[in-house]
C-alpha cells in the first residue's frame, strides 16, 4: 500500500467512474485499474462494484474511506504545517530565554526585530526557564533559539554572547550595607547569603567571585530564578550577589555596587551547533549576532 494507491482510491470513490478519476488524476485508466486491483488485493476485500456504467463503494469499501480520508486530512494539514514553518517569509520561532531577560532583554529585542522585518509574518513561541532547562530543550529539538548562560562541556551547543549584566549587592531596606557607597566581598560573606541554585548559569560566575577572593559565602537558602530572589531579600531572609535587573527598582531593596569587583554576568544566545534551521530562524540569528553585545 502506498500514498498514491489511497488518492486514486480517495479519487475514484469521489467520481465514481474509472474513466473520469483517470483524468482527473492524470494517469491511465489501466494504471488507476492496476492500482485499485492491488489495493483489493492487499486488504483482501473488494472496495468498489459495479453499478451501470461506473463503480460505488462496498460496505467495506465505505468504512475504509473513513480512514483515508482522515489520514489524508491529516497528511495534508502536516504538509502545509511544515511548509509554513519552513517558509521565507512566514512561520514559528520557538524562544526560550532565563527568567531575568523577560523583562526587558528578550522583549525589546524581539519587539525591535519584527518593527524592522514588517514584511515577515514570523510568530514566537516564548519559554522561560533555566539555563540547564533551555539547553536540553535545544537539544531536544524544542527550541529553536534560547538566551542563557553559557555551560561548559556543552560542545554541541553553540554560544554567542550577546549581553551582559553588572553582578551588584541586594539587601533589604535598612541593612547595614545599604549606608555604603560600595562594599567588598568580604562585607558581604559576613551576612547570610541567598543563593542561585547549583543548576543555575549564574551559580558558577558568583562562586568563582568569593573563592578568587577566598572567602566561604554564609549560605542561607538557594533560588533559581532572579525575581524570587530579589524578593527575598525584600522580606529580610539574607543578602545576595545577582544581577542589576529591572524588576530590582520595583521591590523594598537597597542595591549597592561592589568595591574592586568589575564583574559582570554575560548571557548568551545559544543554538544547536549542527541542528537544521528554518530560514526564519537563520534570520533572527542573524539579526541577534549583527545586534552585537548589548
Amino acid at each position: 500500500m502506498n500514498l498514491n494507491q489511497l488518492h486514486y482510491f480517495s479519487k475514484l470513490a469521489e467520481v465514481e467512474h474509472y474513466t473520469k478519476a483517470a483524468e482527473e488524476l492524470k494517469i491511465s485508466q489501466p494504471s488507476l485499474s492496476h492500482a485499485i486491483g492491488s489495493l483489493e488485493k492487499e486488504l483482501g476485500t473488494r472496495l468498489f462494484e459495479k453499478q451501470g456504467r461506473g463503480v460505488v463503494l462496498t460496505k467495506y469499501g465505505k468504512l475504509f474511506k473513513e480512514y483515508v480520508d482522515n489520514a489524508l486530512h491529516s497528511l495534508e494539514t502536516g504538509v502545509k504545517t511544515v511548509r509554513t514553518m519552513t517558509s521565507q517569509t512566514e512561520g514559528v520561532i520557538e524562544l526560550a530565554y532565563i527568567y531575568t531577560l523577560g523583562s526587558g532583554f528578550v522583549p525589546q529585542l524581539v519587539g525591535d526585530f519584527l518593527r524592522t522585518h514588517e514584511e515577515l509574518k514570523v510568530h514566537f513561541r516564548f519559554t522561560v526557564g533555566n539555563t540547564s532547562e533551555i539547553i536540553q530543550g535545544l537539544k531536544d529539538d524544542r527550541f529553536d533559539i534560547g538566551f542563557c548562560s553559557m555551560a561548559e562541556g556543552e560542545n554541541a551547543i553553540l554560544f554567542t554572547p550577546v549581553g551582559r549584566e553588572k553582578l551588584v549587592v541586594v539587601t533589604p531596606k535598612g541593612h547595614p550595607l545599604s549606608y555604603e557607597s560600595a562594599v567588598d566581598l568580604r562585607q558581604v560573606a559576613e551576612y547570610p547569603q541567598i543563593f542561585y541554585t547549583p543548576n543555575s548559569g549564574l551559580r558558577p560566575v558568583v562562586n568563582r567571585m568569593f573563592e578568587q577572593a577566598k572567602l566561604k559565602p554564609k549560605i542561607a537558602y538557594e533560588i533559581e530564578e532572579d525575581g524570587s530572589m530579589a524578593g527575598l531579600v525584600a522580606q529580610n531572609f539574607g543578602i545576595a550577589v545577582m544581577p542589576q535587573i529591572p524588576v530590582l527598582r520595583q521591590l523594598d531593596v537597597d542595591v549597592t555596587p561592589l568595591r574592586n569587583q568589575n564583574q559582570k554576568r554575560y548571557f548568551y544566545m545559544a543554538e544547536g551547533r549542527t541542528k537544521y534551521q528554518p530560514p526564519l530562524v537563520k534570520r533572527f540569528a542573524e539579526y541577534v549576532k549583527k545586534r552585537g553585545i548589548e
